[in-house]
């Protein structure tokens, strides 16, 4: 799973701004260990070395599988893994999805591509 980030010049804003992520997923294990159904409206884990707090607004730059077409839609951080956490896991954030049009959107893409996989017992990023 290739991860971009980027949050656009070194210096910060005068007005709070949400951060923007990129997230290059290309197979659906890879997915399945991302998507976050457990949170209302769907979310996915992003990994990343970057220090975010609970709250937090991003903006999220999704590629899933093939599809030329990247996903954007804006979320919260509700879930932060930091780095050297116990049991190995990936250090990084889990963002749900805005209740709005495009966070529908984007789950219901993430679901599609899933199918019969969110069934599955496999561990996450976070579960």
């Amino acid at each position: 799973m290739a991860i971009d980030r980027f949050n656009g010049g070194t210096t910060p804003p005068a007005v709070a701004r949400p951060g923007v992520l990129s997230l290059n997923i290309r197979e659906k294990a890879a997915l399945h260990a991302a998507y976050m159904p457990f949170l209302r409206g769907g979310g996915i884990f992003i990994p990343t070395n970057r220090a975010y707090q609970l709250g937090e607004e991003v903006f999220m730059l999704l590629s899933l599988m093939d599809d030329p077409q990247r996903i954007a839609v804006q979320g919260k951080v509700v879930w932060v893994t930091p780095e050297g956490v116990q049991g190995n896991r990936t250090q990084g954030i889990g963002v749900q999805f805005t209740n709005d049009d495009t966070g529908a959107a984007a789950r219901a893409t993430i679901e599609r591509i899933l199918g019969e996989t969110m069934a599955s017992n496999r561990p996450t990023h976070t579960m």
